[in-house]
């Protein structure tokens, strides 16, 4: 769930280029987030003819994380050009039924286009475009838990530097210490 947060920005896909949480809010134990994301399609300029888009395109994304579950449900639906293409997409992360230590994925999308040209070559065109995102996701999400890993191994490895360094100290101290007293004692005899 952590790398699902950080999941942007990503190598493997720089076409989303902002999220902003709108609203989060915890009810009956669960998290619910609320977050706005820009995009940049990168459609090409007769598309945008077309369709009249901007580059810069806008999703809405709904989540919810249950600890007590253990279930993270992610559903996104695009903001712009929603009048003519809808795009809804449910992410859900759960525990792997036999292998708790792995987490199952299950990726939706329903896709809906309305009052457009050739509405049947657009349909199949997002919905490839979707398939190779999902992909695309799924990579960023390895590489976003293998950034996390090496955060956490780093962080272990100043912990121990620092404490070895803490140990050093104290047992340099204390056998100044024991050296002084040992001085003390042996000038007064």
């Amino acid at each position: 769930m952590s790398a699902s947060w950080r999941k942007y920005p990503n190598p493997m896909n720089p076409a989303v280029v902002g999220i902003d949480v709108v609203d989060r809010k915890v009810e009956n134990g669960v998290l619910k987030t609320h977050r706005l994301i820009t995009t940049e399609w990168g459609l090409p300029s007769w598309a945008t003819r077309i369709l009249g888009a901007d580059r810069a395109c806008f999703a809405a994304e709904q989540s919810e994380v249950d600890p007590r579950g253990k279930v993270m449900t992610l559903m996104s639906r695009n903001l712009t050009l929603c009048n003519e293409l809808s795009v809804v997409e449910k992410l859900t992360y759960s525990p792997h039924p036999s292998d708790p230590t792995s987490t199952l994925l299950k990726q939706e999308a329903v896709i809906a286009v309305h009052g457009i040209p050739l509405s049947s070559y657009v349909e199949d065109f997002l919905s490839r475009t979707i398939s190779v995102n999902a992909n695309k996701g799924r990579q960023a999400m390895e590489w976003v838990i293998s950034k996390i890993n090496s955060e956490v191994e780093e962080m272990k490895n100043s912990a121990v530097k620092s404490m070895d360094d803490f140990v050093r100290r104290e047992f340099i101290a204390e056998a100044a210490g024991h050296h002084q007293k040992g001085q003390t004692e042996g000038s007064s005899s």
